[in-house]
């Protein structure tokens, strides 16, 4: 389980309006850091056009390496720790490209300065 690994994983119970059910998601923590059986994660959703206008959300098309079977959204608004327990079936993992993506719209919800080189 590594930072750009992508998992199917239950996220239920959620309470309001958290992003819930069996779904995949993309673990974003740092593979040095913790010590506790947590991952960071972002949940994917579907993909809807009107998100082309919402800047934490990042478009992912399905290919052979993260595992996908549809044009999906990641969430980075429902970033989120979670148990190791949840974790289901490893899907794939994301292009290096794609995660820098990840990260700046993490460092827009967070509201951190972004820092590509560290990617």
């Amino acid at each position: 389980m590594v930072r750009g690994d992508v998992w199917l994983i239950n996220l239920d119970p959620t309470i309001g309006e958290e992003i819930r059910k069996t779904r995949p998601v993309i673990i974003v923590n740092d593979n040095e850091i913790g010590i506790l059986p947590l991952k960071v994660i972002v949940p994917i959703t579907d993909w809807k056009n009107h998100y082309t206008l919402v800047d934490w959300m990042v478009k992912i098309e399905p290919d052979s390496n993260n595992g996908l079977e549809k044009t999906s959204a990641i969430d980075t608004f429902q970033v989120r720790s979670v148990s190791q327990q949840r974790f289901i079936k490893h899907l794939g993992q994301i292009s290096d490209s794609l995660l820098k993506q990840v990260s700046y719209a993490l460092s827009l919800v967070l509201s951190i300065p972004f820092q590509s080189d560290k990617e």
